[in-house]
C-alpha cells in the first residue's frame, strides 16, 4: 500500500523520487518497505494494472527513469487497502512474542537481564521520538499526523517498558515459571532442569 499510495500522492513520479520519499519517512524501519525493492514493486504494480508507465527518459549516461501514475484499478485497490487497514485490526507478527513463549528455556537471571536491556533500548527510542516531536523538523516540515504517529509509537513503547521492568522484577523475586502440577506433567521434562527453585513457603 505504501508504494501505491505514494505514487498516487506524487504522480506522475519515477522510482527515484518514491525511494527518496520513503527513506525520508524511515519506512524501512516501520513499514517493511526495503529501498532496494521499490523498483521491482513499481514494475510489479504496473504488470498488475495498478500503475501505468507514463514515460521513460534518460539524461546522459544516467540510467533510464520510468515515470508512473495510478490507474483507475489502482485507485480502487488503494481505497480498499486504506479502509481495510483503518477499520480492521491487523495483528503484526512479533519475533519477541515467539521467543517469550519459550521463557522456561531461559535461566531467570538471563531473562531478567534481557528484559531490562529491552527496556533500555525502547527507552532510547522514546527519548528520540520525544526530541523529534519538539524539533523544528517535525513542527515545520511534516504534516501534523506524522507527530501523532510518533505519539502512538512512543505510548506503545512506554507500555512495553513498564511491562519489561515488571516481569524482570518478578523473575528477580524467584517466582517459578510453572505451577507445581505442571512442572511434573508429561511434556515439560525438557525445561524442568532450567526452572528456578520453588519457594515452598510461598
Amino acid at each position: 500500500m505504501m508504494i501505491l499510495g505514494l505514487v498516487r500522492w506524487m504522480q506522475p513520479v519515477h522510482g527515484y523520487d518514491v525511494r527518496r520519499e520513503l527513506l525520508s519517512w524511515n519506512a524501512d524501519k516501520w513499514a517493511n518497505v526495503q529501498p532496494g525493492s521499490i523498483y521491482h514493486a513499481l514494475r510489479k504494480l504496473a504488470e498488475e494494472g495498478l500503475l501505468r508507465e507514463v514515460a521513460t527518459e534518460q539524461v546522459g549516461a544516467r540510467p533510464a527513469r520510468t515515470t508512473y501514475e495510478v490507474t483507475p484499478k489502482g485507485e480502487d485497490e488503494f481505497e480498499t487497502l486504506l479502509r481495510g487497514f483503518w477499520w480492521r485490526l491487523h495483528e503484526v507478527p512479533d519475533p519477541f512474542a515467539a521467543a517469550f513463549s519459550f521463557l522456561p528455556a531461559m535461566p531467570p537471571e538471563e531473562a531478567s537481564a534481557a528484559l531490562r536491556n529491552r527496556a533500555t533500548q525502547l527507552r532510547a527510542g522514546v527519548e528520540w521520538m520525544r526530541a523529534s516531536l519538539q524539533s523544528d523538523w517535525m513542527r515545520e516540515a511534516r504534516p501534523v499526523h506524522v507527530a501523532w504517529m510518533f505519539e502512538l509509537w512512543s505510548d506503545r513503547a512506554e507500555v512495553e517498558i513498564a511491562w519489561c521492568e515488571r516481569v524482570a522484577e518478578r523473575l528477580d523475586s524467584g517466582v517459578s515459571y510453572l505451577p507445581a502440577g505442571l512442572e511434573r506433567a508429561p511434556g515439560w521434562s525438557g525445561w524442568r532442569e532450567r526452572l528456578p527453585p520453588r519457594d515452598e513457603g510461598a
